[in-house]
C-alpha cells in the first residue's frame, strides 16, 4: 500500500529505520512526541504519540512473558521477527486492534506498543471513526491502544506488516521538530505477566494518555 500522488504534503519527515534498530526500552521513550500518520485515499489522519510500552524480545536474559514474541516466531507474530520499523497489528477479544512497531535487528523481535495519541490532523474524522461527536474532547478519541486504531482506521488485514519508515507507505512515523517532552516511567498496565517491569513511558501532564489517574500517582513521585 502506497501514498497516492494526490495526497497533500505530510507533516515533518519520516523517521528512519535506524531509529527503530535499538532495544525497545530505548526506542519507546524516544517515540514520544513523534507523529503516527495514516493516509487513506488522500485523507490524512495524524496523532502525536504520548504513551507507549516496550516489550522485550525472547533473546533477553530476563524473559518477558507479556510479549507476543516470547515463545518464538509464529504465523501471528512473524512481523516482530522481521526488520525493524514495521507495524504489528493484532486483534484482542476478536473485536478490536492494537498496534506495535518492531524494533531491533531482524530476528530479535523487540517491539513498542502505541498506547495513546494526541490528535493533530483530521481530528473530526478520527472522532467519527470512534463513533463520537465531531467536537468530542480530544482525550476521548485516541487515549488507549484500541481507541487509536479505531480512530485512524487501522486493522490487521489492512496495516499489519507495513513499513512505517517509508515515505511511500500509507502508515508512517514522522518527526516534525516537536521538542523532546518530559517523560514519566511506570510499570506496564492491562497485562497479567511481568507487571513489575518499568516499561511504560508517557508524556508528563498530557491529557490524552490512557489511565490518567494511575499516571498521576507516578507523576507526583
Amino acid at each position: 500500500m502506497k501514498v497516492s500522488s494526490g495526497a497533500r504534503r505530510l507533516p515533518g519527515r519520516v523517521v528512519s529505520r535506524a531509529f527503530f534498530e535499538d532495544s525497545p526500552e530505548r526506542v519507546a521513550p524516544r517515540l514520544l512526541g513523534k507523529l503516527l500518520v495514516s493516509v487513506d485515499a488522500g485523507k490524512i489522519l495524524a496523532g502525536r504519540i504520548v504513551e507507549v510500552e516496550a516489550y522485550l524480545g525472547p533473546h533477553n536474559d530476563r524473559p518477558d512473558p507479556a510479549a507476543h514474541a516470547h515463545r518464538g516466531p509464529t504465523p501471528r507474530n512473524m512481523v516482530l521477527f522481521g526488520p525493524a520499523g514495521h507495524a504489528y497489528v493484532y486483534s484482542i477479544y476478536g473485536l478490536y486492534y492494537c498496534m506495535n512497531i518492531s524494533c531491533e535487528k531482524k530476528g530479535l523481535a523487540g517491539s513498542v506498543l502505541l498506547r495513546a495519541l494526541e490528535p493533530v490532523v483530521g481530528i473530526a474524522e478520527m472522532a467519527r471513526n470512534r463513533g463520537l461527536e465531531e467536537n468530542a474532547p480530544v482525550r476521548m478519541i485516541t487515549s488507549g491502544p484500541s481507541r487509536l486504531c479505531l480512530a485512524l482506521g487501522l486493522t490487521r488485514p489492512g496495516h499489519n506488516g507495513l513499513d512505517v519508515t517509508k515515505a511511500s507507505s500509507v502508515l508512517q512515523v514522522r518527526e516534525d521538530g516537536f521538542p523532546l517532552p518530559e517523560v514519566v516511567i511506570t510499570p506496564r498496565i492491562g497485562i497479567k505477566h511481568a507487571i513489575d517491569l518499568p516499561l511504560r513511558f508517557a508524556v508528563k501532564g498530557n491529557g490524552c494518555v490512557s489511565g490518567p489517574r494511575k499516571l498521576e500517582q507516578w507523576q507526583s513521585k
